[in-house]
């Protein structure tokens, strides 16, 4: 194949493709379930509890409710993560791509198990 303008620029083409192909394999995503067991589920502070920790990481954060088939949103918007409607023992699902994905959903996944900084619901009492 030659490119547009001969042949040196088929090999340039071809080397770009070939770049763009490795890229693409390269790519990995970091997805974990996980249920909210707060109270309150990720509405106001819990939520903002969790966008600030999501701000922390380099990678892609999204974010979906699993229980009410809802869209992923950004994790690191604070509208887009109240706008979940995600309550107490709801599932959401979280999707990270990037250099610290899995240590990403992993310390989100926690937080979330954790009741984001309040008591989790159904739990032992004393």
């Amino acid at each position: 194949m030659l490119g547009a303008y001969g042949p040196a620029y088929a090999r340039r083409d071809a080397a770009i493709s070939s770049s763009k192909f490795l890229q693409a394999t390269r790519t990995m995503t970091t997805a974990i379930e996980v249920d909210v067991h707060n109270p309150s589920g990720l509405h106001a502070r819990p939520a903002a509890v969790f966008v600030m920790a999501a701000a922390a990481f380099r990678a892609d954060i999204r974010v979906a409710n699993v229980t009410t088939n809802g869209a992923e949103v950004n994790a690191k918007s604070i509208l887009s993560v109240l706008s979940l409607g995600a309550s107490a023992g709801h599932r959401i699902r979280l999707r990270a791509e990037g250099d610290d994905e899995t240590e990403a959903a992993r310390v989100l996944a926690d937080l979330v198990s954790a009741g984001l900084g309040e008591p989790a619901s159904g739990g032992a009492t004393g």
